[in-house]
């Protein structure tokens, strides 16, 4: 089937937010006397939602810290997910060309939804984004295929007409999970060799290269 529909992660594929959200948590950790991280080391904390978020930065032996740390970090982040963050070259004309193409677009992140959605709208306000979707109560996160399916669904594309990018495992994941076209974007935060070993089915190092990537998706029924 041609692919009709690209389905997009947000932090690390279409922006870069790791800034943020390193200073959003180590700030929450200096409110907790506890040890901070370095921006390289929450490549590894992100991208499995924000509880996943806080274990990954706490220290083994302070998990009942865990509530209290998240809602700090949240109370700083609401505040400061703008300071540092900004797009990836190239990814507002690959939007607005895959728009012009027909070709129906949608956003789903493991990051809280109300952060998923004020970053898009903050960043994309121009783009004709049929659903956009951060982590909710009662929908299981990425890589569960639940949450790309009803994207799929909203798109009125059948999965196999989708194509998933993503700059993660979980997202490769998601993609092999709901039968779609898993797409790695190589600028984000994690390696190509992590999303090869995770089902890539292409890999994009710009923009240009995705957007040239989806078009032969298109063009060979990928």
């Amino acid at each position: 089937m041609h692919l009709r529909a690209a389905i997009f992660d947000l932090d690390g594929t279409l922006v870069d937010s790791l800034a943020d959200i390193a200073t959003a948590m180590n700030h929450s950790l200096t409110q907790h006397g506890l040890p901070l991280h370095s921006v390289d080391e929450y490549r590894h904390f992100v991208g499995e939602g924000v509880m996943v978020l806080v274990r990954k930065a706490l220290p083994p032996d302070r998990e009942d810290l865990a509530a209290s740390v998240l809602a700090a970090y949240r109370a700083y982040y609401e505040e400061h997910l703008f300071d540092q963050t900004h797009v990836f070259p190239g990814i507002p004309a690959v939007l607005a060309q895959l728009a012009a193409e027909n070709v129906r677009l949608a956003v789903l992140s493991n990051k809280a939804d109300v952060f998923t959605r004020r970053l898009v709208d903050g960043f994309f306000p121009g783009v004709p984004f049929t659903s956009i979707y951060g982590e909710r109560a009662g929908v299981p996160r990425k890589p569960d295929p639940t949450a790309a399916l009803g994207v799929a669904a909203e798109l009125g594309v059948a999965p196999a007409g989708c194509a998933f990018v993503g700059d993660t495992a979980v997202d490769m994941n998601t993609a092999r999970n709901a039968g779609m076209y898993a797409v790695g974007v190589t600028w984000g935060f994690r390696s190509a060799e992590e999303l090869r070993s995770h089902g890539a089915r292409a890999l994009a190092t710009t923009a240009e290269e995705l957007l040239a990537v989806l078009r032969a998706a298109r063009a060979s029924g990928a």
